[in-house]
């Protein structure tokens, strides 16, 4: 399967607007923003979680990163509610689920092979004082890609130009990019060599922006795995 996997241009997902797609554990449904494979897949992903249901016990040879967007989302390492942000790098092992239902963003088999730093934190406890009308909390930082979550005060622009490609993801609020206004789970992937300039709606916007990544994009089997 291809979803928004030429990674040499931009994309822009509306995920609000995109119908449930059944996964094969039931009650668990997805919206596919990009995807590189079948069911192992290098995938990018919001993925609701019916209350009461769980995935069975599995292994993340390619590790997993996510954010819970709603809900508790549940494993053998704790109850994470919404707002946190969850690192389960290679050969970690779990059997996610919900008691009472959760939506999270969950990207698939985007780490470095010899990662081992597993973590979750509150994104709100790493923001840092806002500097003219935004805060910062920078989440995950290595050679790779560096992970931030943004608050944005009304009508701030935003200008992210790191090298490595731009992703983001609009949490709560609104943000105009060039000529594309994004809501609520709206979802942006910029190529090598463009600038992020977001600005945000009259209500402000919280973004998930991860940077530098894209160079390393492969699928599951080109990994050798």
């Amino acid at each position: 399967m291809q979803i928004n996997s030429d990674f040499s241009s931009t994309a822009l997902v509306h995920a609000e607007q995109l119908a449930w797609t059944p996964s094969p554990m039931a009650g668990v449904d997805r919206r596919m923003l990009d995807r590189i494979g079948g069911e192992v897949a290098r995938a990018t992903s919001i993925v609701r979680y019916a209350p009461g249901s769980r995935f069975s016990a599995h292994t993340h040879a390619g590790g997993e990163e996510f954010v819970v967007l709603d809900g508790v989302f549940q494993d053998e390492y704790g109850d994470f509610p919404t707002g946190t942000y969850v690192r389960n790098p290679p050969t970690t092992a779990h059997t996610p689920g919900s008691a009472t239902g959760c939506t999270i963003f969950v990207k698939l088999w985007q780490f470095d092979p010899n990662d081992r730093n597993q973590f979750h934190k509150l994104m709100v406890d790493e923001l840092a004082a806002p500097v003219d009308g935004i805060a910062t909390a920078t989440l995950h930082e290595d050679a790779r890609e560096v992970v931030t979550y943004r608050h944005l005060d009304a009508g701030v622009t935003l200008v992210v130009e790191d090298l490595g490609g731009i992703e983001m993801l609009v949490i709560e609020g609104s943000v105009a990019v060039a000529n594309n206004a994004l809501s609520k789970h709206g979802w942006l992937r910029l190529p090598e060599g463009e600038a992020l300039m977001a600005r945000a709606g009259v209500g402000g916007a919280k973004l998930w922006i991860k940077s530098g990544h894209l160079p390393y994009a492969r699928a599951p089997e080109m990994l050798g795995e």
